[in-house]
């Protein structure tokens, strides 16, 4: 079968396409077909062999992707021979969706509604579950409130708006670019405004009557932290989910508010938590709530020029790598 190999790490230059070993599913486990996997900012930090998960050499990367179910192990109840699929986060073992062919637990594999797109598919797992986790298991984000997501025009902040809308929130989104600003509009966002940094808080401000947001998904705290801070309404929850560095705040910003500074990090979710997860995904899903944008595709074979896009900090909407 065909796949991506790493054999070393270091940048994308190293990611082979190459022939390798047809892969066989085991006891508890599910073979898929793959016809699209997606990229995330975690592929290209395990590349490197320097980010928090370190796999084995030689290794084929990806943990999302989308197909049909062509095997089925000893013992595997959930899924059937020519089901479609998505693979949402694995949580241990898999052999990569960077591949035509993947091998992972059946706990990983759930259903892909005919409505849904291979290439939708594969830019749930990571993106949409993580969405899912900051605003209603960390933030509890409920009908009425509003919310501010920075960065939205990416995989992670189209899916969080989306999923914001479907329970009755007011939306704002912000973004830099004309396009990412469209795409963010097509989400559904209420507001959609540039990127607010000190100077611009007010705007923010003006659109919730003087308040702020009741809740703030952020992607860079390290930039944008202390601006939060400022601007979050009273009682309100900040959830980071992305950070690229060190920032000196002022603790008496979140004092004088008494909000909540959270964090998520997918990985960490509690086993009973997760299960909730893949569950409101599944029903966003089903009932057309969600449905993942796909800014760029890419065949399998250019995974190393997907790598160097993700490097350069594509945000508008899902990179998918297609798989014949």
């Amino acid at each position: 079968m065909k796949a991506i190999q790493v054999t070393e790490f270091g940048g994308p230059e190293l990611l082979h396409y190459k022939e390798i070993e047809d892969v066989i599913a085991g006891k508890g486990e599910v073979c898929v077909k793959l016809y699209a996997a997606g990229v995330n900012p975690s592929d290209t930090y395990t590349l490197t062999g320097t980010y928090s998960f370190v796999p084995q050499l030689p290794y084929t990367p990806g943990v999302d992707g989308a197909g049909i179910v062509e095997a089925v192990g000893e013992g595997v109840t959930n899924v059937r021979v020519g089901d479609r699929v998505f693979i949402a986060s694995m949580k241990k073992g898999g052999t990569g969706t960077f591949a035509s062919k993947i091998v992972c637990e059946e706990a990983s594999i759930h259903p892909l509604p005919e409505a849904v797109t291979f290439e939708q598919g594969a830019a749930l797992g990571v993106p949409a579950l993580t969405a899912y986790r900051a605003l209603f298991q960390r933030a509890g984000l409920r009908e009425g409130q509003t919310v501010l997501i920075h960065g939205a025009s990416g995989g992670v902040g189209l899916q969080a708006v989306q999923m914001a809308k479907a329970v009755g929130a007011q939306v704002i989104g912000t973004a830099s670019k004309p396009q990412g600003k469209e795409l963010v509009k097509q989400a559904g966002a209420d507001t959609v405004i540039d990127h607010v940094t000190d100077e611009t808080i007010q705007s923010v401000l003006d659109v919730t009557g003087g308040k702020g947001p009741d809740v703030i998904i952020e992607f860079l705290a390290n930039v944008n932290l202390e601006t939060d801070l400022k601007m979050i309404a009273q009682f309100g929850k900040i959830v980071i989910i992305g950070n690229r560095g060190s920032i000196e705040i002022n603790p008496r910003l979140a004092m004088q508010k008494e909000c909540d500074i959270l964090a998520t990090a997918l990985w960490n979710t509690p086993q009973e938590d997760y299960a909730k997860l893949i569950e409101g995904v599944g029903d966003m899903l089903a009932n057309g709530a969600l449905r993942p944008i796909i800014g760029k595709t890419l065949p399998l074979e250019q995974a190393s020029e997907a790598f160097e896009i993700i490097a350069k900090g594509f945000s508008n909407g899902k990179l998918v790598l297609t798989i014949k």
